[in-house]
């Protein structure tokens, strides 16, 4: 089972570009709802102990660092300075990911047309199984974030989202090491599904 569904000890996430002067020019999906989810994201990676590397790139000159509120909620999380557009091209970022001992790799990113495609790309030339987290990755339009996403899973990545992560890594709200960081990650950001988990929780408190 642990090879058709992702299991936390497996994994490590990848956050590329999570930068204000790149979101400034996606159109591909709402900006504050690409925050939500990419928060969302990073917070269940550290709920399950998922370690996550992060990297930047023209940080000082054009695109800012790490959105402060994605690391806000990731404080721990040094993000990895670099040149080129493909993270696995740049030695200190392809090593951190390395290091993670990790082969299952979910990627988020901007933008999904080069800096997310490319390094996906690469990870699964080098043999690593790779989900990409769609609506944590923002594009320039609507299309070519599609395309982007087309070309990844015809090379093999499996297109995903942030709930189905989450979901995913829970898989049974029994498991009370998680639950509750689990379901305030839902409550917070999963917007009706979120609403839902509370008021069930609330009507149990009052049975």
């Amino acid at each position: 089972m642990s090879d058709i569904l992702i299991e936390p000890k497996d994994c490590a996430l990848v956050l590329v570009d999570q930068q204000a002067g790149l979101a400034f020019g996606v159109e591909s999906m709402d900006r504050q709802m690409l925050l939500n989810n990419v928060i969302a994201l990073v917070r269940t990676a550290s709920v399950f102990g998922v370690p996550i590397v992060a990297s930047t790139s023209a940080a000082k000159v054009y695109s800012g660092p790490l959105i402060p509120a994605i690391q806000s909620a990731v404080p721990e999380v040094v993000a990895i300075e670099r040149c080129n557009m493909n993270v696995w091209e740049d030695d200190a970022a392809r090593g951190a990911i390395v290091a993670t001992g990790r082969r299952k790799l979910i990627f988020s990113g901007l933008l999904t047309e080069a800096c997310v495609t490319f390094p996906v790309l690469s990870a699964r030339a080098a043999g690593y199984d790779v989900q990409v987290v769609g609506d944590a990755c923002g594009g320039l339009t609507r299309v070519s974030h599609n395309l982007a996403m087309r070309r990844m899973e015809a090379a093999g990545a499996k297109p995903t989202s942030w709930i189905q992560v989450l979901l995913e890594l829970q898989r049974d709200w029994t498991r009370r090491e998680t639950y509750e960081g689990a379901r305030a990650i839902v409550e917070a950001h999963a917007g009706g599904y979120g609403i839902g988990l509370a008021y069930a929780r609330d009507m149990i408190k009052l049975t």
